[in-house]
């Protein structure tokens, strides 16, 4: 059974990963408008800021899957399912 200050750490995680997760957000939608402005100022006819913005758009999408797609819970299923397994195979020595 699950204590209330395992619950605490875990939602303390949690809530961790969310905010980094926003920062990274926020560092993206800031240094790609600047990219933007940069781009517009010294060459508009030639647009390159897309560039950066989709890599680093990648990243930014793979940290939201991390974050929201509930990772957590599958890694804790697949500990717990080798957890399981391994305590069988010495079970059975």
């Amino acid at each position: 059974m699950t204590d209330d200050a395992d619950l605490r750490r875990l939602a303390t995680r949690r809530a961790d990963m969310k905010l980094g997760f926003r920062s990274h957000l926020l560092a993206y939608a800031v240094v790609n408008a600047g990219l933007l402005l940069i781009n517009l100022a010294t060459s508009p006819d030639h647009l390159w800021f897309y560039w950066p913005m989709l890599g680093w758009g990648v990243g930014l999408a793979a940290h939201a899957v991390a974050v929201y797609a509930d990772g957590e819970n599958i890694r804790e299923r697949m500990i717990e399912a080798e957890f399981q397994k391994l305590r069988r195979r010495a079970s059975e020595l």
